[in-house]
């Protein structure tokens, strides 16, 4: 009589190395698009820090009649203002008695960011002018 061979169980290695193979190929076109959706959150977060800034310097000329002598400490930020998690970085640069811009500059791992430094000034222009970077 002949005996019974007997039955293998797990994987071969090259069922391994395929599985392997698969994986790093969905792992290689998956991380990019979650990193770009992680930093298009920040960016909104930016955005949300701009547009608050730019209603309290509003605030702060109709109150004032001027956009001169604008600060972060008069706006009620602290200087150097940080968005909540350090991803951007509040500034005021050279208000005149009729002109400003608010700016949010990314940091650190952020300023991969394509979009770079956000901006919006007394007549509602943004920089950069693309859709994509302000949605």
């Amino acid at each position: 009589m002949l005996a019974k061979p007997k039955h293998q169980q797990g994987f071969t290695l090259i069922e391994l190395m395929i599985t392997v193979a698969i994986v790093a190929i969905l792992a290689a076109i998956a991380y990019p698009s979650y990193t770009d959706y992680v930093r298009r959150g920040y960016r909104s977060e930016g955005i949300a820090l701009l547009n608050d800034a730019a209603a309290k310097v509003e605030r702060f000329y109709a109150q004032n009649n001027t956009y001169a002598g604008i600060t972060l400490a008069k706006l009620g930020y602290a200087d150097p203002m940080m968005s909540a998690t350090g991803k951007y970085r509040l500034t005021i640069p050279n208000p005149t008695a009729t002109n400003y811009t608010v700016q949010v500059a990314p940091q650190g791992s952020q300023s991969t960011d394509t979009c770079g430094t956000l901006t919006i000034d007394q007549a509602g222009n943004k920089t950069p002018v693309t859709a994509e970077c302000w949605r």
